[in-house]
């Protein structure tokens, strides 16, 4: 449903005279001045491309591991590139790109030799669980990003294990292995590229970006001297380095555990998108990358990752989509294992929506019975009278299973959130039209058990609550 954006630009007439030279030299000439911006593009987009370049001569520059030709028949082969006029490499179709954030202690991998410092200290490997997972879809023939958060405890079937949790993939058969499974949980979708990061890598790429801002929901603290792993932060808009941001990542000491650290993944990934690519950043990326090439892995080509930060650096907030695996908590007995249980139904409203994979489950671009969304209307704790206007007025449309949640909203927001809680982004446009504030917004940020979460900004005295509803403002774009 969102509209593509299109980049017009003027191009001088070849069939142009200039009435002498005096005019045809003088700066105020707008074909000099589209000229000189024309030449410093040129100047900028092939000193970019050259600092790529000088990454490596190899094809994949940033890979480390080697893969049998087995494990490579994993990832699909099909060309991913065109090239324009400029010899500039884009996208020629969308790619599934599978991230894998590993860490690894030195208790992990006993076999390797390393200094005994008295604790379990992290290592700069490849070899062990998958600390977080992503599967990232760039997509140019819609336009946009999608980033599905898979949690590691998410139990699932992997080959040679059997039923387990699916962080246990990389560090039985590396990335081949998690893709397979990662595929085999989300009903085949193809995955083509992999990219697996050390968290050492994580600090070192947030301090050579310059830190990272964003609210941290509430304090945390947490101590691990077997790893020396001291996380402090207060709540409150911070400035985060390396160091912080790890601790923001790897927090995981609340009600929701794993769940609960995916969201703040999410949020992470959501501010450091917005201010990181951008181009300045983009052109000081082979300086970032030579910061953290020994602490990443990956089967991306130098061409692949120029084009995949060029699409990337030119998306709006809401053309990147984040949405978590659905699923929902066990109840473990006595020592049991928990897990995250994926809901096999959503998972396929989610692959048809983001992935673009047919299934023969009920169409999701279809409108949503109002009636069957569960609609969680999230304010600041002083703000609850009108959190229960809002319910109030969604009841009376129809939306019969709307409610205040208890989980309060920490961030003062300016403009309201529609948060497509379980990925169903036509449903939030619905809600949105029918609310009649807000903007969409495609994460999984709000409450659990909710499809759609209404996270209540500043902007919600603009809802007339008196108004009739109006059926012809049905067609947003988001």
């Amino acid at each position: 449903m969102s509209e593509e954006n299109f980049n017009r630009q003027g191009k001088p007439s070849n069939n142009q005279k200039f009435v002498n030279n005096s005019v045809s030299k003088s700066p105020k000439n707008p074909n000099w001045l589209l000229m000189g911006f024309g030449l410093s593009a040129i100047a900028v987009i092939s000193s970019a491309m050259g600092a790529f370049l000088a990454l490596s001569l190899s094809n994949t520059p940033l890979r480390q591991a080697r893969l049998t030709p087995e494990q490579e028949a994993v990832f699909n082969d099909e060309e991913t590139l065109t090239f324009d006029t400029l010899q500039i490499p884009k996208l020629s179709r969308p790619v599934n790109i599978l991230v894998l954030g590993i860490k690894v202690t030195t208790d992990d991998v006993p076999h390797l030799v390393h200094e005994d410092v008295g604790y379990h200290a992290l290592v700069n490997s490849f070899e062990g669980l998958s600390d977080s997972m992503l599967l990232l879809r760039v997509d140019p023939e819609k336009d946009y990003v999608t980033v599905l958060s898979i949690p590691r405890d998410t139990k699932t079937l992997v080959r040679g294990r059997g039923i387990t949790k699916i962080n246990d993939a990389n560090a039985l058969g590396g990335p081949a292995l998690a893709a397979e499974s990662v595929s085999h949980l989300l009903n085949d979708v193809p995955i083509d590229r992999y990219i697996r990061i050390n968290v050492q890598g994580v600090e070192k790429f947030i301090d050579a970006l310059g830190g990272v801002n964003l609210y941290v929901p509430q304090n945390m603290k947490y101590t691990d001297h077997s790893q020396h792993l001291y996380i402090d932060l207060k709540e409150g808009q911070q400035h985060l380095d390396g160091d912080k941001a790890l601790q923001f990542l790897r927090f995981r000491y609340d009600a929701y555990g794993d769940v609960g650290r995916v969201q703040r993944q999410q949020t992470f990934m959501r501010a450091l998108i917005e201010q990181a690519l951008s181009p300045r950043t983009i052109l000081k990326m082979p300086d970032i990358l030579s910061v953290v090439r020994s602490h990443l892995d990956t089967n991306l080509s130098t061409n692949e990752l120029i084009a995949i930060a060029g699409f990337t650096a030119q998306k709006d907030r809401s053309s990147i989509k984040m949405v978590m695996l659905p699923g929902d908590f066990n109840v473990p007995g006595e020592g049991e294992l928990s897990y995250w249980l994926p809901n096999d139904s959503k998972i396929k409203d989610v692959v048809a929506q983001h992935f673009d994979m047919e299934t023969d489950y009920y169409a999701t671009s279809t409108i949503s019975d109002p009636s069957s969304l569960r609609v969680a209307i999230q304010t600041t704790k002083e703000n609850q009278e009108t959190a229960q206007e809002i319910v109030d007025y969604l009841r009376s449309h129809g939306y019969n299973r709307s409610f205040v949640t208890r989980q309060f909203t920490t961030q003062p927001l300016l403009k309201t959130k529609i948060v497509a809680q379980q990925g169903d982004n036509f449903s939030a446009a619905q809600v949105r039209a029918d609310l009649g504030v807000g903007e969409v917004v495609v994460e999984s940020t709000g409450v659990l058990n909710s499809d759609i979460t209404i996270q209540v900004g500043q902007d919600w005295h603009n809802i007339n609550f008196d108004r009739p509803q109006d059926n012809s403002f049905k067609t947003i774009s988001y």
